[in-house]
């Protein structure tokens, strides 16, 4: 039979010629003998289930691509360049449920993209609906112009559910940085005991990147485009068949404009600068935030996941009242902190698709051929792993366990060590500063050793006699007494 034309930019082409039979591959998934599933998230458990999966299936992509088709013509009808009556009609059959994905998919290998034979099977059930509405289905278009309007219109939904995760996930950050604003705890730094921090004041850290991402999210969710070029960018195409259909504006390229303002209204997205087939601005942007995003939640997710070790204890993940979170396979005692570990696995992923999204604005000519198709993939998973971090974050963030009691244990590991700098600030201009830090390092070696307080062992230094009494020296030593600023920081994080 004969092969469409592999050209995907010419709208008649689109339109008047057949799709390609669909081959048909392996039907047998297992004894019962089901068609197999292509991706059921098997090995992406982050985001089964999510509310970023549902908006980035197979079926919501085609549905995007469709409502793009029927905004499209929306538009051009309100500017003249087409009847009313076949905008209405090309509306009622862009629905995805009339359409078969898989075949569709299959369709594609032929033509490089889905947009080609979408429009050859939307075009033949408009015909069937209205016959004279058929010949305005994809009129002046072209596949990009669909294929990118369909990913804003992806992604847009997307953000929509992930900025909502990311609100719940700031609010139970809030809350827990107000209830453990004084909670001290051990500061680490290269894994070790620093100095004295509260839970508050990492609880409000780990807050404010969440709403750092969501700041982010937005302002590129603001700022998607329709895309709206024609065959090269110049939409001559638009143009020409809007002159034939006498819509004014057309010799001056004001119906141009025009155009563009109807159909980010008809979408809900942004109108852009210029068409941006080749100029890849808003695919970047958004992976870039996508990357941020999932960075940020990486961030709580690892501290969660060193705090909960055995021999930390300090935090432990919810259980969400389901008996087997968390379970091993191997051994019965364990929970493990999967929360944690599904954000984690997200956010080692998304910054490396996003770094090949940025990579495709290395874009040739006016379309590419290769680069173009490379970001769907991509933006795909880039969208559905950030979603699945932030709505697995928000439950963790709800649900967590602070062992204030645990913290406060850990703190004596150390004992006063954990003060040194302070000792060490308030030692110097008694005996000099190289002498203090000589002193201090010498007694905590020996507090180490011996066991004893290095208090007790800094009351009874020569060097000291005279300068602190011991029980001024014991005063300083006291970890609850070294926070810093760390409260009024968490205030002002919270009620600025």
């Amino acid at each position: 039979m004969t092969r469409p034309d592999p050209d995907p930019d010419a709208a008649a082409n689109d339109r008047e010629r057949p799709a390609p039979e669909p081959r048909r591959g392996p039907t047998r998934a297992g004894p019962a003998g089901e068609a197999p599933v292509a991706d059921a998230g098997l090995l992406s458990p982050v985001r089964v289930g999510s509310a970023a999966e549902d908006a980035t299936t197979d079926t919501a992509w085609l549905q995007a691509m469709l409502d793009a088709e029927a905004a499209l013509a929306r538009a051009q009808a309100r500017l003249g360049a087409l009847p009313a009556g076949a905008a209405e009609a090309i509306g009622r059959s862009a629905q995805a449920g009339r359409f078969d994905v898989r075949a569709l998919a299959l369709a594609a290998r032929e033509t490089a993209n889905p947009v080609v034979g979408l429009v050859q099977a939307l075009t033949a059930l408009v015909a069937a609906d209205d016959p004279q509405a058929a010949e305005y289905v994809h009129r002046g278009s072209t596949s990009q112009d669909i294929l990118d309007t369909g990913a804003m219109l992806v992604a847009a939904r997307t953000l929509r559910a992930v900025r909502a995760d990311l609100t719940r996930t700031a609010g139970a950050l809030a809350a827990l940085a107000a209830r453990h604003r004084d909670t001290l705890m051990a500061g680490r730094t290269l894994t070790l005991h620093a100095v004295p921090t509260t839970f508050g004041l990492k609880a409000a850290g780990w807050r404010q990147l969440v709403l750092d991402a969501e700041q982010r999210l937005a302002r590129v969710h603001e700022s998607l485009p329709v895309s709206l070029g024609g065959a090269a960018g110049t939409l001559a195409g638009y143009l020409e068949h809007a002159r034939l259909a006498g819509a004014r504006g057309t010799e001056d390229g004001s119906y141009a404009a025009r155009l563009a303002d109807a159909f980010a209204a008809e979408t809900g997205l942004a109108r852009p600068a210029l068409p941006w087939h080749a100029l890849r601005t808003p695919v970047a942007d958004l992976a870039a935030a996508l990357a941020f995003t999932a960075g940020a939640l990486g961030k709580i997710a690892a501290d969660v996941q060193t705090l909960a070790r055995t021999e930390v204890g300090e935090v432990a993940e919810p259980d969400g009242g389901r008996a087997g979170r968390g379970a091993s396979s191997a051994m019965p005692h364990k929970r493990n902190p999967v929360l944690a570990t599904l954000i984690r696995s997200a956010a080692l992923q998304v910054p490396a698709l996003a770094a090949g999204l940025t990579q495709c604005l290395a874009a040739e000519d006016e379309r590419s051929a290769g680069a173009w198709h490379a970001e769907w993939q991509l933006l795909r998973e880039s969208l559905r792993l950030t979603g699945g971090a932030a709505r697995t974050a928000a439950e963790l963030a709800e649900g967590l366990h602070v062992r204030a009691d645990r913290m406060r244990e850990n703190l004596r590991l150390t004992g006063a060590q954990i003060v040194s700098e302070r000792l060490a600030a308030v030692l110097a201009p008694r005996i000099g500063g190289a002498e203090a830090k000589r002193l201090l390092t010498a007694a905590s070696a020996e507090a180490a050793v011996s066991g004893r307080e290095l208090h007790e062992i800094l009351a009874g230094h020569p060097l000291l006699d005279g300068h602190f009494s011991a029980a001024e020296l014991a005063a300083l030593c006291d970890p609850a007494d070294y926070t810093g600023a760390a409260g009024s920081l968490v205030d002002r994080s919270l009620w600025s």
